[in-house]
């Protein structure tokens, strides 16, 4: 794996804890009418979604679960952002972040322990 490559994970790592960060103590109400923390969201989910499309051009090797649909979403963010639904950010973060999260720190041979 290249030094690049790990820059990626690691961004990707950093956008899933800040995500984590900003939705502690919140509920899907809470969420909804805090465009602040929506914004900061949609924000690191956008760059989890660019470094995961990094990833799929640089090594084909390296295959994340559900890498197509990750930057599709970032790309709704981007260039649909008037159509971003609160239920799908939610089930992401809800469903799919932790997985991911795990996913990375295995790529990268954390210790998640302490977690």
């Amino acid at each position: 794996m290249t030094e690049r490559i790990k820059k990626f994970l690691f961004d990707i790592l950093f956008s899933i804890e800040a995500i984590e960060e900003f939705l502690k103590g919140y509920d899907f109400v809470k969420y909804q009418n805090d465009l602040k923390t929506k914004s900061a969201v949609e924000r690191q989910l956008g760059i989890i979604g660019e470094a995961v499309n990094q990833i799929s051009k640089e090594e084909n090797d390296l295959k994340l679960k559900n890498s197509r649909e990750i930057v599709n979403f970032r790309n709704r963010i981007i260039h649909s952002y008037d159509s971003v639904d609160d239920n799908i950010v939610w089930a992401i973060k809800t469903n799919h972040l932790p997985i991911l999260k795990s996913e990375i720190e295995k790529l990268l041979d954390i210790n998640t322990a302490h977690n």
